[in-house]
């Protein structure tokens, strides 16, 4: 005991650069952000109405106090699964490197790992069954945004916004679109018609943010390929409306307990990357993560599917 072979020996500066690491084309973490949590199975609140429940404050003097009645919480279980995947470094290899073969590793299974998030996401908040009858849509024939003559985008997603202000009293202020559904939206002529007098040719994501009066809005760009070599998008021909809990001031770390559409819940202190060897020759540098998505208020989301003919 006592040798690298037999322990597990933490890389702090490998862990923060995983941790740092960002992949531009995947978005899932802006409807579901990480929050950290101190045990690997609990019980998170599941919101509901109660949270935007206006309540009697005034007091007059020497009276008593306004109290709340709680309708009791509501919470759902969670349990993080582990992710692990280790990167092989023959010893030749990284005497001959000119690069940093242990970084490397570090970043390729970090990019691995989050792009599993990102289809955990994907398939959670495409899922229709996990939303309310009144909280989603399926397009079909004339309606689906590829039918530019006959079909109305805006109307669309103005239905899903107010459904969601009925819901919890606040509009979205997240879409997130399929790449598809990105390209339908901005070619169709609803959108065309309210910039036909900008200076600007292409329609980007922030000129509709402005249109469609969301904060925020990101296109699914990220694709996946099977073990047989057939590439798929992550992010389906679909639109997601959301209200996400704003970040928290600077200093100040997210928590299970501000009402959102979803969060991704990690273990606190992960991931990991650590380093091991085997047989004196292959270095193993293994990233572990802690990891589950949760929808925890889904009268919060809003789902349009199927805007593609």
């Amino acid at each position: 005991m006592g040798t690298l072979e037999n322990e597990r020996i933490v890389d702090p500066v490998l862990s923060n650069l995983a941790l740092g690491f960002k992949m531009p084309e995947l978005i899932g973490t802006v409807l579901a952000p990480v929050v950290e949590v101190e045990k690997e199975a609990g019980k998170i609140p599941q919101f509901s109405d109660e949270e935007f429940k206006e309540f009697n404050t005034e007091r007059a003097i020497r009276a008593a106090s306004n109290v709340i009645s709680p309708e009791g919480m509501t919470t759902i279980d969670y349990a993080l699964k582990e992710h692990d995947i280790a990167y092989p470094i023959d010893y030749r290899e990284q005497s001959e490197s000119m690069f940093n073969k242990e970084k490397r590793g570090a970043l390729v299974t970090q990019r691995i790992i989050l792009q599993r998030l990102e289809r955990e996401i994907a398939s959670l908040v495409q899922n229709n069954a996990n939303y309310d009858s009144d909280h989603k849509i399926g397009l079909s024939t004339t309606a689906c945004w590829s039918e530019k003559d006959t079909s109305t985008p805006i109307d669309d997603i103005d239905n899903g916004k107010e459904a969601i202000r009925a819901s919890i009293g606040v509009y979205p202020n997240v879409m997130v679109l399929g790449a598809a559904a990105f390209r339908a939206l901005r070619n169709h002529p609803q959108i065309i018609e309210k910039i036909k007098y900008s200076v600007k040719a292409v329609i980007t994501t922030e000129m509709l943010q402005d249109i469609l009066e969301i904060e925020t809005i990101v296109v699914g760009k990220a694709i996946t390929k099977s073990d047989a070599g057939v590439r798929s998008d992550i992010w389906g021909d679909n639109a997601i409306l959301a209200y996400v809990a704003p970040p928290p001031p600077d200093g100040i770390e997210r928590d299970e307990y501000d009402p959102s559409f979803a969060y991704t819940l990690r273990k606190k202190g992960m991931p990991q990357i650590d380093k091991f060897n085997r047989d004196g020759k292959v270095l193993y540098v293994r990233n572990t993560d802690l990891l589950t998505v949760k929808m925890v208020g889904p009268t919060a989301g809003y789902l349009i599917e199927n805007v593609v003919k």
